[in-house]
């Protein structure tokens, strides 16, 4: 038997970038693979009203995927999960199917928003093979409970079951992607993404990948990620984001991918995230010849006190061993910056300005404070020290500050050494420069949004100047 599932992507964020719903493929690509009938809505795209849609295409089921609960950024703090008790209203008002959750912003707050929402269900991690499970179930009658990563009422409370973390992703076929989406989003940024592994083994203190994907590596075969590689070129992608945690989480899977995209002539600039550690030249310059462009390390900070507080498992030398190969690579690099978290002092901020100069033709992207998260050893260590209660909610964004520092103190320090050193990005983005991308990408231009920094530098040999947005005390 066959059913009818909308999926929807909520989302409405284009700065910087609009990006690309992968979730909503591979989801996408399970229930078709089961033979069932597969729609989408995409709230950035939206060239049919979704009410329109809903009496049209008469689903049994409908899918949200929240990708995140907030912009994670202290000074202008915006969050995207109210409107989805609306949204669960308007499509009530056209069909009475159940509606399901789920996504990565979902699986991290899964009780309060299930609550919030009023939806029947929601699903906790990957989605693929719970939600087949679920369709099915509600198909034949059969209760659905026992789904592992089901999320629903009873009596009163929401209960989650324990998520099953058996596979990675799913590969892809052009059926599985909407020509109207993929063309909104080429169009846009000329760039679209994929995930090569699911899961975090690492330790950082704040981090909820290894709570949503597990913590064990899940990894793609390498043909079937170079297949997805040219899947993306086929259909117009100037640009490719491997959106993993860490690409760089096992040598070997760094080079049988890489070896893969080499086999299968893929010609096709890529970035991804990687991890500061267990690099060599060889590595790296092979990640090169199979289109590497853009690399973005998750350094955290640049002061060895710091990055033990953060349970980063590396030092400052590590991450100016990974800078320097990927620069002698030919690599663009940008470095994220938490500041403002455990263990941060206005000496640890020095110090990491100190040691930045030390990453010839970096850029850092930074912001101030450090998202709290529950069930993340930073949650345990703000509860520890009486930052907030066992009962606070943390789906209203909530930020660990170090006690030797505040918000303010931390923006005037950034602000001041980015005076002198335009290669740092603090606060947002000014609208000249917003302008300045809108112009770029129409003209062509791919690749993230801080690879620009240099380039503006050559336009405006003056410098460029990024204000921090609205200090606060």
């Amino acid at each position: 038997m066959s059913s009818r599932v909308l999926l929807i992507s909520p989302n409405r964020c284009s700065v910087p970038d609009p990006v690309f719903p992968l979730g909503l493929a591979h989801l996408g690509a399970a229930l078709r693979r089961a033979g069932h009938q597969v729609r989408w809505h995409d709230a950035l795209v939206e060239s049919e009203r979704l009410e329109t849609l809903l009496a049209e295409f008469q689903p049994n089921l409908v899918g949200i995927s929240l990708r995140n609960v907030d912009n994670v950024l202290l000074r202008t703090q915006e969050v995207y999960f109210e409107e989805l008790n609306s949204l669960c209203s308007r499509i009530r008002q056209v069909v009475s199917c159940p509606i399901v959750l789920g996504g990565s912003g979902f699986s991290i707050f899964p009780e309060p928003l299930l609550r919030w929402s009023g939806a029947e269900y929601g699903i906790f991690g990957a989605g693929e093979a719970p939600l087949v499970s679920l369709v099915e179930a509600l198909e034949s009658g059969a209760e659905p409970r026992g789904i592992p990563g089901l999320v629903y009422p009873s009596n009163g409370a929401v209960r989650r079951n324990p998520p099953r973390w058996l596979q990675p992703s799913l590969p892809l076929s052009e059926a599985d992607l909407p020509a109207e989406v993929v063309s909104y989003y080429v169009n846009s940024t000329g760039t679209l993404n994929l995930q090569t592994q699911r899961g975090c083994s690492f330790r950082c203190c704040y981090c909820t990948y290894p709570l949503i994907e597990g913590r064990a590596h899940l990894r793609r075969a390498p043909e079937e990620i170079a297949e997805d590689f040219a899947l993306a070129a086929r259909l117009g992608a100037r640009c490719l984001f491997v959106v993993d945690s860490v690409f760089n989480s096992s040598p070997r899977h760094v080079q049988e991918t890489c070896e893969a995209i080499l086999r299968r002539n893929v010609r096709l600039p890529w970035a991804c995230f990687l991890r500061p550690q267990a690099l060599n030249a060889d590595l790296m310059n092979l990640m090169v010849r199979a289109g590497l462009t853009y690399v973005e390390f998750g350094s955290d900070s640049l002061s060895d006190e710091v990055l033990a507080a953060y349970q980063k498992g590396l030092g400052f030398d590590d991450i100016r061993h990974a800078h320097q190969l990927a620069r002698a690579a030919g690599i663009d690099c940008c470095h994220f910056l938490i500041c403002g978290g455990p263990g941060e002092t206005a000496q640890t901020l020095r110090e990491s300005f100190d040691r930045s100069a030390q990453l010839e033709g970096a850029v850092f992207m930074t912001v101030v404070g450090m998202r709290v998260y529950p069930g993340t050893p930073l949650f345990e260590r703000a509860l520890a020290e009486g930052r907030f209660g066992p009962e606070t909610s943390l789906l209203e964004p909530v930020y660990y500050i170090s006690p030797a520092l505040t918000p303010g103190e931390i923006t005037r320090h950034l602000s001041d050494f980015a005076s002198r050193s335009p290669n740092w990005i603090v606060g947002d983005p000014s609208p000249a420069f917003a302008k300045m991308v809108r112009r770029l990408r129409e003209r062509g231009v791919v690749g993230p949004l801080w690879s620009y920094v240099s380039l503006i530098q050559r336009l405006w040999p003056q410098g460029f100047n990024w204000p921090a947005s609205h200090p606060v005390s």
